[in-house]
């Protein structure tokens, strides 16, 4: 016996009346199929879902993060001296 107020459809019904059970999944989503009196399967209309877009990567702004920071141009005089110094 199908209880379409709860949508709830045994086995059997699932193997004898498959036209109605099929009609109600359509128009109400979901099925509970039981097996003798307990749930076991919900039964639900297929949906294709679509693949997600892969994110776009930015290759702009992951190269400049990777890349070294300017340094100032105090400390590029410092580097500067330093070196000469040692010559």
């Amino acid at each position: 016996m199908i209880h379409i107020a709860m949508r709830r459809a045994s086995i059997r019904d699932l193997r004898t009346q498959f036209p109605t059970i099929r009609r109600i999944v359509e128009q109400e989503g979901e099925v509970v199929i039981t097996e003798r009196g307990r749930p076991v399967i919900v039964l639900k209309a297929y949906s294709e879902q679509r693949p997600s877009r892969p994110r776009a990567v930015d290759y702009w702004a992951r190269l400049r993060s990777r890349m070294p920071r300017p340094i100032s141009a105090q400390a590029r005089e410092e580097l500067d001296e330093a070196d000469r110094g040692e010559r």
